[in-house]
């Protein structure tokens, strides 16, 4: 039996407090989404890794100091309603080599591929290990969710207007949306296994 207890957290609340330490590194990652006024959808990371001491470096001038970028780069998906890439930018505009801006122009072997479950062991053939870089290929998992983020009412959209529906792709992909809770009994109920 399946019991549900619904919690409204409207504070926010800290991690355990931590044992002493100290800081070294911060990593950001921040996506966006965009509808295209030519229907299509743009999807943007930007990754920025930065150090809180200096070290040296041969490739950007013998050091790199606390507080500068050691990575930024971004990137730019372009996808249709089906999630397949009808476009890739991508951008290295700090590196710790100078050989890593390099491989941004080669992103551009995942356009036509489609995002959908499994498709990063096809992004790992077409960009993996040297044809790569590491990084952009982390950016790639943000941006798929965040895809589906931006495009999720169009998708609905689309679906509602369907003479017979299919059971949405997010169902049983979380907690939230097992298809036996009150989520999707509410939501899809036709789908609701409950």
């Amino acid at each position: 039996m399946n019991r549900f207890i619904t919690l409204r957290v409207d504070f926010f609340v800290p991690l355990p407090k931590p044992v002493e330490r100290e800081h070294l590194h911060t990593r950001r990652i921040q996506c966006e989404g965009f509808r295209r006024s030519d229907g299509l959808w743009d999807i943007e990371a930007r990754l920025v890794d930065d150090k809180t001491y200096g070290f040296s470096n041969q490739d950007r001038g013998g050091r790199i100091e606390a507080g500068e970028a050691v990575h930024d780069m971004s990137l730019r998906i372009t996808l249709d309603l089906d999630f397949v890439i009808q476009d890739l930018a991508a951008t290295s505009d700090a590196t710790p080599y100078i050989v890593c801006g390099e491989v941004a122009a080669g992103m551009e072997r995942l356009i036509g591929l489609r995002v959908k479950p499994g498709w990063m062991r096809e992004v790992r053939t077409r960009v993996g290990k040297t044809l790569g870089c590491t990084h952009l290929i982390e950016l790639l998992g943000p941006l798929a969710t965040t895809a589906y983020q931006t495009m999720h009412w169009a998708l609905e959209e689309r679906e509602n207007s369907r003479s017979s529906r299919t059971k949405p792709a997010i169902i049983d992909t979380c907690h939230a949306l097992a298809g036996d809770g009150p989520i999707v009994k509410r939501t899809w109920p036709d789908f609701y296994t409950g």
